[in-house]
């Protein structure tokens, strides 16, 4: 029987994405062994929209011309049941062919002169707009029509927006204006055009009515079933929250793998701000088994089987479910297949610990909004949060994303430590739950221009939050600056272990601050000088203005009046890694409950319970880690687990779960230590202790 709790039970997916061709060649066993090989428990196929890969019955619902009297479709659904797996419909209503263009003009998206918008890729193809009929109504019976002939559990929209810009037909003016009583922008993201803000909101609200039309549609036909919206990179930020709240059992992020400089925790990242966002809600993270970069597309190709197996496992180690796509059934080049399998077979082995235990941290990294765009997600962040994000995980610091949209006491409640990279927009109750949680004992670090906008991006005469961070502000940001220096100044331990260095590289873009009283300045700035000719470069006068202030009261807090994690995502010069270490090790009050010590870069998660701790560490020690594909992951050295036993508790036993075995815990001043050698790719020790 059909539940509808399927969400949380369809653990690890695969996803085939068809092409036109595909009903001519298709070789259903080989799929077949694929989901079973890889012990998937899902499948999201295509199914329709901008082409049908069943016989549909729907006027100018293109059938691929490859179709003939078969149905790819309904016998790969047959399949997946037969393996016992949960079903999605993949459809796309992004554009339509030319004949449903001719006859359905005001389906279309159009310019700003009136003029339909031809696909950018692929001439003689339209582009949709959302909010004309095509979408309430055409694409509304396409996903019934599905659910009402196939036993499927879901209809999961691929592109389901629409175009991406603004829309100027006919259906989009009209609605605006009924809505606004206003006329559509003329340009995105112009400050200037006292219209923008509010399409912004109004095209959130009107794709969230959307999401609703046709989640309430498929559920209609059957109880259980449910519209998934493919979220892109963005999490769920697009949505409206309460629609969120009431319609979307579980998210499906489609950041396909990291491509030119990201760094290989990205997959990682996309599952924490999922959770950051919406933390009870199960999240997949759609992995392609092509290649991604930024510019180039090579979708019907692999990537290299390491790159795709790290990907696949950093990204359910923060907990993000397991899904792999790839696009076109035929299968020019196999290589990916062991990649897939190895990765989800390792979900397969692990997830009976990890699903029962819940994510644990204690330092949580705020993830910002910015008003007046129409998306902050995944795959839009800021040099500074890269850098801090970087740091921490160089730092073996465990750490959560919490969402600026989500910031709250509650959500506070299971930090110490809050850190704000660069998080400029802060509203007036967002400054309240911050002084709040520093009030109450919590650690606060923040840099740069964090609070000096409020909620609406306007800015403010000083620091939101002046009186938490213990600065005033005397001059805004200058730069880009060249040749800056902080000077070491008194000894604290957020300017430890610089190896009795006098100064270090500052910033790039500089805030100049006054301390208050009562708060100590670690570092002060070298004031500028030149940087040529060669023999011009010393330092005039002493160091003068503060560039890190901290502050000891209620809690801890450490301010940066420059560009830290900017600037060390930029340049990856050691000693800013180091600074944002001190910086949260320092508010924390010591080494977090529970890290791992030694060599390598490493990702780690840590889960918890009443009777014990799960520390997953996944490896991300290779040759490529800061460039391009991974092509080689070298085993970690030798590595020592460290666990804050919890009061009461005498000891500890550990078993690798990986490893499948059982493991030495020696108890040393309150912690259980656990050496780890020989990971390759993942291995999560696995503490549990009874109490006395």
């Amino acid at each position: 029987m059909r539940t509808s709790d399927w969400p949380r039970m369809a653990t690890r997916w695969t996803q085939l994405t068809l092409a036109e061709d595909d009903p001519a060649h298709l070789d259903v066993d080989f799929w077949t062994s694929v989901m079973r090989d890889s012990r998937s428990n899902a499948v999201c196929i295509s199914a329709g929209g901008y082409i049908a890969y069943y016989p549909t019955r729907i006027p100018f619902h293109h059938r691929s011309t490859y179709l003939g009297d078969t149905d790819p479709f309904g016998t790969l659904v047959e399949a997946a049941r037969g393996l016992g797996m949960h079903v999605m419909a993949r459809v796309d209503p992004h554009a339509v062919h030319a004949d449903a263009a001719r006859a359905h003009p005001e389906w279309l998206a159009c310019d700003a002169q009136g003029a339909p918008i031809e696909h950018w890729s692929h001439p003689g193809i339209w582009l949709t707009c959302a909010f004309s009929a095509y979408h309430r109504e055409f694409t509304t019976e396409v996903a019934r029509e599905i659910v009402r002939e196939y036993d499927v559990d879901a209809i999961f929209a691929n592109r389901w927006e629409g175009y991406s810009g603004i829309s100027y037909s006919e259906a989009a003016r009209r609605s605006f204006r009924d809505d606004t009583g206003l006329d559509l922008p003329l340009r995105e993201r112009d400050p200037s055009d006292p219209a923008w803000p509010v399409y912004v909101a109004w095209r959130r609200r009107r794709l969230s009515e959307l999401v609703s039309i046709w989640d309430a549609a498929v559920k209609d036909l059957r109880p259980q079933a449910r519209f998934i919206p493919n979220l892109g990179a963005f999490a769920a930020r697009d949505l409206e929250p309460e629609l969120v709240e009431r319609v979307c059992p579980m998210f499906v992020v489609d950041k396909q793998g990291r491509s030119g400089i990201e760094a290989p925790w990205v997959a990682g990242r996309v599952a924490k701000r999922s959770r950051g966002l919406f933390p009870d809600r199960p999240v997949g993270l759609i992995a392609s088994v092509g290649p991604e970069h930024h510019q180039h597309r090579w979708k019907d190709s692999v990537a290299p089987p390491e790159e795709v197996t790290t990907w696949i496992v950093d990204g359910f180690a923060q907990g993000a479910l397991p899904w792999f796509t790839k696009f076109n059934a035929t299968v020019s080049d196999p290589r990916w297949v062991p990649a897939v399998v190895t990765a989800f077979g390792l979900h397969a082995r692990l997830e009976p610990v990890l699903s029962a235990m819940p994510v644990s941290a204690e330092v949580a990294l705020l993830d910002p909004s910015t008003t007046g765009q129409l998306r902050t997600g995944a795959a839009h962040t800021s040099p500074d949060d890269d850098g801090f994000y970087q740091a921490l995980v160089e730092a073996r610091i465990p750490f959560d994303l919490v969402a600026a949209q989500a910031l709250s006491a509650e959500r506070l409640r299971p930090y110490k430590v809050l850190v704000l990279a660069n998080s400029e927009q802060l509203s007036d109750e967002q400054c309240a739950v911050i002084r709040a949680h520093v009030a109450a004992g919590g650690g606060l670090v923040a840099a740069h221009q964090s609070s000096l906008y409020d909620g609406h991006g306007a800015p403010r005469d000083g620091f939101g939050l002046a009186d938490v961070l213990g600065v005033d502000l005397v001059k805004p940001v200058r730069g880009p600056v060249k040749n800056n220096y902080i000077a070491l100044t008194g000894e604290h331990p957020v300017n430890a272990g610089f190896g009795g260095a006098g100064r270090v590289i500052g910033g790039t873009r500089l805030l100049r601050v006054e301390a208050r009283e009562g708060t100590r300045v670690p570092f002060r700035f070298v004031p500028d000088f030149p940087d040529l000719p060669m023999e011009e470069l010393y330092a005039r006068e002493e160091p003068d203005a503060p560039a890190v202030v901290v502050g000891e009261g209620q809690g801890r807090v450490v301010y940066f009046a420059f560009d830290l994690g900017a600037v060390f995502w930029e340049a990856l010069q050691a000693d800013h890694g180091r600074l944002i270490a001190n910086a949260v090790r320092w508010t924390l009050g010591g080494e977090p409950a529970a890290t791992v010590r030694g060599p390598g870069l490493a990702d780690l998660a840590v889960r918890r319970d009443e009777d014990g701790v799960a520390v997953a560490v996944v490896n991300l020690n290779n040759p490529m880690a800061m460039r391009g594909a991974i092509r080689e992951t070298i085993p970690l050295p030798p590595q020592t687990v460290s666990v804050a036993l919890p009061p009461g508790v005498q000891g500890a036993t550990a078993r690798l779960l990986v490893a499948d075995t059982e493991t030495a815990a020696e108890v040393r001043d309150g912690r259980a230590e656990v050496p780890l050698t020989g990971v390759e790719l993942i291995e999560v020790v696995h503490l549990t202790w009874t109490r006395s």
